[in-house]
């Protein structure tokens, strides 16, 4: 094994990925993790004695990131699909199928629109001017709000695209960035004066294959970065929990992290360092040597939400459920804005107890701190008072269970990629450091992963360039 020694400050999947590469290529590595276990957002425990996850669920199946790294860790046959990713939405008062062919709530067929009754007949023939409306001004970003508002109008956004936005980022419409959040369809739109031509355009050009869009383990996403870093312990890896990094120092040979307490600091010595952590914590480590990053780091603001499970018996429910679950628009002014039905979206779930009905319910957006201030009871009687409504749930759950993700997730506001590249460029300044994670090019598992192998070989060519 190579002596040189890398620091990973991280343990979420974005730091046991790039941990994972560094190991690959024979150097020391070690990964310090500043909370009691490793996984970040990805957790899994149980509820009625079922595995179940508290943050992501699944991962797109469709990028080469994920299911590579399941593959390389031998666990191929861990992995479980999806039995239906059929959704619906709330809208005027009732659950509404999907308008066929959207982009991200992008609509690419004015019929298949009208259809699907998410929008009212005025909202339709409104979505159908973008056709003939002059090109949308839009320098080099625009918020997704004002630039689908201008081709389509405010219901499509209110209805169809904010409620997916809410679901990926816990974000607004009105904040975040058209470029950085739906880069397929602005990629489209600039040789594409009309929106509902471009999302056409990028649903035709999506492969045509029966493979599963999305993918999980047997045990939940949250199992993932277990085994990973059960592997990693395995290849010489050292996890350390509960080392929470101070500060990061340059030194003459590469870098310090310092760890613990001021009154009884640790420091570690490396040769180089990946930062896998939110933006926040790791603009207050690069304050010292690299403050251009630091203030743009600092600009990355954070929505949090709460999840609240629920196990039911089966006659909770008047009529099987179907569909893996549906999206509320924050124009509804209802407080849950999404419900997944655990239990029929992964049969491999629903085998594990046949007579539990598990249902996870998501509140929270950016700017809805008071709404998350209410104390668990609270949430969970929000949880349990929509399924009564959309799902005639006439019992009490058997067992429940709320997780709070406090700034959990980064907001990709208008401005996003450049601000991400300044960031880079100024790391790019300092030799043998790197960034990684969910605040820079996707906060999905396989965008992490990819961050995570680009920061690594950044590390690993870096110190070839330097052989000892």
């Amino acid at each position: 094994m190579d002596t040189r020694h890398v620091v990973v400050v991280g343990g979420g999947i974005a730091g046991l990925g790039a941990a994972w590469h560094l190991s690959r290529a024979g150097l020391r590595v070690t990964v310090l993790e500043g909370s009691p276990r490793v996984g970040g957002k990805l957790r899994v425990s149980e509820l009625a004695g079922v595995a179940l996850d508290e943050g992501a669920e699944s991962m797109l199946a469709r990028r080469p990131e994920g299911l590579g790294l399941v593959s390389a860790l031998g666990a191929d046959d861990l992995l479980r699909h999806p039995g239906t990713t059929s959704s619906s939405i709330y809208s005027h008062g009732g659950l509404k199928p999907f308008p066929a062919g959207q982009i991200m709530g992008v609509p690419s067929d004015l019929a298949a629109l009208a259809r699907s009754g998410v929008l009212d007949a005025a909202g339709v023939a409104r979505a159908a001017l973008d056709l003939a409306r002059r090109p949308t001004p839009r320098g080099s970003d625009i918020s997704v709000a004002d630039f689908v508002g201008d081709r389509m109008g405010r219901e499509v956004v209110d209805r169809l695209v904010e409620p997916l936005l809410g679901g990926v980022y816990a974000g607004r419409a009105e904040l975040l960035s058209f470029e950085a959040t739906l880069p397929q369809l602005a990629h489209a739109t600039r040789g594409e004066r009309s929106l509902i031509q471009a999302a056409k355009a990028v649903h035709e050009s999506a492969p045509k294959t029966d493979a599963p869009v999305f993918a999980t383990l047997r045990d939940g996403m949250g199992s993932l970065p277990l085994l990973l870093a059960d592997a990693l312990t395995k290849d010489g890896v050292e996890i350390r929990t509960g080392a929470v990094a101070q500060e990061l120092r340059r030194t003459p040979d590469g870098w310090r992290v310092v760890l613990g307490p001021k009154t009884a600091p640790e420091a570690v010595e490396a040769d180089a360092v990946v930062l896998a952590v939110p933006a926040a914590p790791a603009a207050r480590l690069l304050a010292h040597d690299v403050p251009a990053a630091s203030a743009e780091l600092a600009a990355v603001e954070y929505a949090s939400m709460a999840i609240i499970s629920l196990a039911y018996r089966p006659t909770a429910f008047p009529e099987p459920l179907k569909g893996s679950g549906y999206l509320v628009p924050p124009v509804e002014r209802r407080r849950v804005k999404a419900v997944t039905f655990s239990s029929v979206k992964w049969p491999s779930i629903a085998e594990k107890d046949p007579g539990l009905v598990l249902v996870r319910a998501s509140i929270g957006r950016f700017g809805e701190e008071t709404t998350l201030q209410r104390d668990d009871a609270e949430l969970k009687a929000d949880a349990m008072a929509e399924l009564a409504d959309t799902c005639a749930v006439g019992e009490l759950p058997v067992d429940t269970r709320v997780t709070r993700w406090g700034g959990g997730l980064p907001q990709y506001n208008v401005g996003h990629l450049d601000r991400v590249a300044r960031a880079r460029a100024a790391v790019a300044g300092h030799p043998r450091l790197a960034v990684c994670g969910a605040a820079y090019d996707g906060v999905g598992v396989p965008a992490c992963l990819a961050t995570a192998k680009a920061a690594a070989v950044r590390i690993i060519d870096q110190l070839r360039e330097v052989q000892p």
